[in-house]
């Protein structure tokens, strides 16, 4: 049974209430292009997707993406910085806080409406007070059409990459795309996910049926994967990302490879330090071998104000899902990471 709580205005209402004014949408093509040439090798500069595993509450993220913006001035030369503002949470038994989307306050009960118009209010004052525009996780499919024209990289999770409508609408979608790899980690599906991804589509999405021309910008990204027996297994390292190379080899047809390397989840182990390790690892393998260079595009990273992570919104700017990185260490990674580009 379904029992009907609160009415939602479709995409184009929510975003007639207030339209993205020309400042932002110039602020925004603007990066779009600069994390576009990336993919398609027009640039040599790294992609980093970096902030809190979950954007829970807006003044600590604000804070954090404009710390972001300051640091974006010394190292725009050589990275392409992208704050990671993730609005939707996916919970692996299904239930817990599931993100802003839903449950703006964590602390109150779910409403998606105020939800979407907090999520966008959030994006809108990001670009502001930052001048950089954001990547979210297309947790579900049809809520994408609500935060399109503020975002520039738009994520799959794990749990997603099999999932026939994900692949459908990142076809449609003018970003670029980073699709993870499945839990198993499984290179042949990822590599599956990616083609369609990139392929011409034809689908129901809202109440249209539409056509796409396929996205050239869906992309790997290299997670870490999860044994038969719950165990976290790395995937960052050189013979993984050539599995990967090859596989876009063998596909045929496929545009712009590209990896991102997904530095916390189970690559880590969720250890966020371990992040730093990854990092440095994934830089010096780029000085070994030119095929890994230039397929390697750039890094995800877990990120917030204060280390580690709460059970409680307690600690200001400290995530209340899985640990990230405190600021001053992620200042020095950044810096470390456009030294060695």
């Amino acid at each position: 049974m379904f029992e009907k709580q609160i009415l939602i205005p479709s995409a184009a209402e929510i975003i007639a209430e207030r339209p993205v004014p020309k400042s932002i949408s110039e602020v925004k093509r603007a990066r779009d292009k600069l994390a576009t040439d990336v993919i398609t090798g027009k640039s040599e500069k790294l992609l980093v997707i970096v902030g809190p595993c979950s954007a829970h509450e807006q003044a600590p993220v604000l804070e954090y993406v404009a710390r972001l913006g300051k640091l974006n001035e010394k190292v725009k030369e050589k990275l392409v910085l992208v704050p990671r503002i993730y609005t939707a949470k996916p919970r692996t038994r299904g239930v817990g806080y599931k993100g802003m989307f839903s449950q703006p306050d964590p602390e109150h009960k779910e409403d998606t409406l105020l939800g979407i118009r907090s999520i966008r209010e959030l994006l809108f004052r990001a670009i502001e007070e930052s001048g950089l525009s954001a990547a979210d996780e297309m947790l579900y499919p049809e809520n994408y059409a609500y935060v399109e024209d503020l975002l520039t990289y738009v994520a799959i999770g794990a749990r997603s990459s099999e999932n026939q409508m994900h692949r459908l609408v990142a076809s449609g979608v003018e970003l670029p795309v980073g699709i993870k790899n499945p839990m198993s980690g499984s290179i042949p599906v990822l590599i599956n996910s990616i083609f369609a991804a990139q392929s011409p589509q034809v689908f129901k999405y809202h109440e249209w049926q539409v056509r796409t021309g396929g996205n050239p910008l869906a992309h790997a990204v290299l997670r870490g994967r999860v044994d038969n027996y719950g165990n976290d297994i790395p995937n960052f390292h050189f013979e993984t990302v050539m599995q990967v190379l090859e596989g876009y080899r063998d596909a045929g047809g496929l545009q712009n490879p590209a990896v991102i390397i997904d530095c916390n989840h189970s690559n880590s182990g969720k250890q966020f330090r371990q992040q730093i390790r990854i990092v440095e690892e994934v830089m010096q393998n780029r000085l070994c071998d030119k095929d890994f260079k230039k397929i390697v595009k750039g890094f995800m990273i877990e990120s917030f104000l204060v280390e580690g992570c709460q059970k409680h919104d307690i600690v200001y700017g400290q995530s209340i899902t899985d640990p990230c990185l405190g600021w001053e260490d992620t200042e020095r990674l950044l810096l470390d990471i456009a030294e060695k580009v």
